[in-house]
């Protein structure tokens, strides 16, 4: 009975080494599969890496205000007698644009007109008497005042009567009216805006630590909107004319303002631009498309295509995981300042898919914009 126990013991150990055996090498041959497996390469697009002189420009949101803009507004208080004005029509300097009821005003310069009239005719005869000798000083003093609070009176009335024709103050384009036929205005009331278009002023902020590169003439674009035919507009080019001599001590900004020449009033007050100013000459980077930077919190990067050797020792195209340090951008361009040297490879679409080592395979056939200046359809 042991001895057959025994055998038993011996068959199922011999048994379980065997299957042992047979399971370990299958493992290893999976393991060994594994460490030869290549997974397919994935299409890229791709880019040699060049060298190009950019210059320094700094960009900031700018918002378009009028040389001259105000909301004429009614001096005196009357009613609307007469507008003379259309909406959104140009007036220039002096162009009468309402009128006010002055009939009272009139009826009143009639009677100072006599009673300066009356004044004058007793000065003139107190004059004469006083050249006789036959009147005193005083009344010649007398009648001397009183013609000239008599013609002052006039003045006044005159005065009144003028500031109650409301005539532009500038040349310009006038909006919308504001007030109607018949309608009672009181002092201040607002009555149209006008806004001055040509020249117009551009105003942004720039930190203060760009504000000493920027001088009185510095060139700055701005890009208006499309035209109202949807064609895509040139930038505008115009000059700085005045830099704010405070620093926001909210934003450690400073204000500038830029001039620019427009004729057809294509920028209008109130707009928001983008505005840039070029600082100067600046230095030679190397420029890649946005689309081949990998951002990330832990440092940007870019993948470098190269010729790499499998586990096997057959080489193939793969990429290498190279981080950049940004510069400034342009367009569709990024200015790559350190990490990538002129003449390499680098991908430029379907970085989300790679990894380090990851064989490639290139396709150029559709390359991602590269455009310094874009000009996109529906922007």
């Amino acid at each position: 009975m042991a001895k057959r126990m025994i055998l038993m013991l011996a068959v199922v150990a011999i048994a379980l080494t065997v299957l042992g055996t047979v399971k370990y090498q299958q493992v290893q041959a999976e393991i060994a599969a594994g460490a030869a497996f290549q997974p397919p390469p994935e299409a890229v697009t791709t880019i040699v890496a060049q060298q190009e002189q950019w210059d320094v420009t700094l960009s900031a949101i700018g918002t378009v205000t009028a040389v001259n803009g105000v909301t004429v507004a009614a001096d005196l208080p009357g009613i609307v007698q007469r507008i003379a004005f259309d909406s959104g029509r140009a007036v220039r300097q002096g162009d009468v644009l309402v009128k006010l009821d002055t009939r009272q005003e009139e009826a009143q310069l009639k009677a100072a007109e006599a009673q300066r009239d009356l004044a004058r005719l007793q000065l003139d005869r107190i004059e004469g008497l006083r050249e006789k000798g036959v009147t005193s000083q005083a009344e010649l003093d007398d009648a001397r005042s009183a013609f000239t609070q008599a013609d002052a009176r006039v003045g006044e009335i005159e005065a009144t009567i003028a500031r109650k024709t409301i005539r532009a103050p500038f040349s310009g384009i006038l909006g919308i009216r504001q007030v109607n036929l018949g309608q009672y205005l009181s002092g201040g009331a607002p009555i149209v805006p006008l806004q001055s278009l040509q020249p117009i002023y551009v105003d942004f902020s720039v930190p203060q630590q760009q504000v000493g590169r920027l001088r009185e003439g510095t060139e700055v674009a701005v890009t208006p909107d499309d035209s109202p035919a949807g064609q895509a507009l040139p930038p505008m080019m115009g000059r700085v004319s005045a830099v704010d001599s405070v620093v926001d001590s909210s934003t450690r900004n400073v204000q500038v303002r830029a001039t620019f020449d427009n004729p057809e009033a294509i920028l209008m007050p109130g707009m928001f631009v983008e505005a840039r100013a070029t600082l100067g000459a600046g230095s030679s980077v190397v420029t890649l498309p946005a689309t081949a930077i990998s951002y990330a919190p832990f440092g940007d990067s870019v993948f470098v295509v190269e010729e790499m050797e499998g586990p096997d020792g057959s080489p193939y195209r793969g990429v290498r995981q190279q981080f950049v340090k940004l510069g400034g951008s342009r367009g569709d361009q990024v200015a790559i300042l350190s990490g990538v040297d002129p003449g390499e490879e680098v991908v430029t679409s379907g970085v989300f898919k790679l990894r380090n080592g990851a064989a490639v395979f290139i396709n150029n056939e559709v390359q991602p914009s590269n455009d310094p200046a874009p000009q996109p359809e529906n922007s």
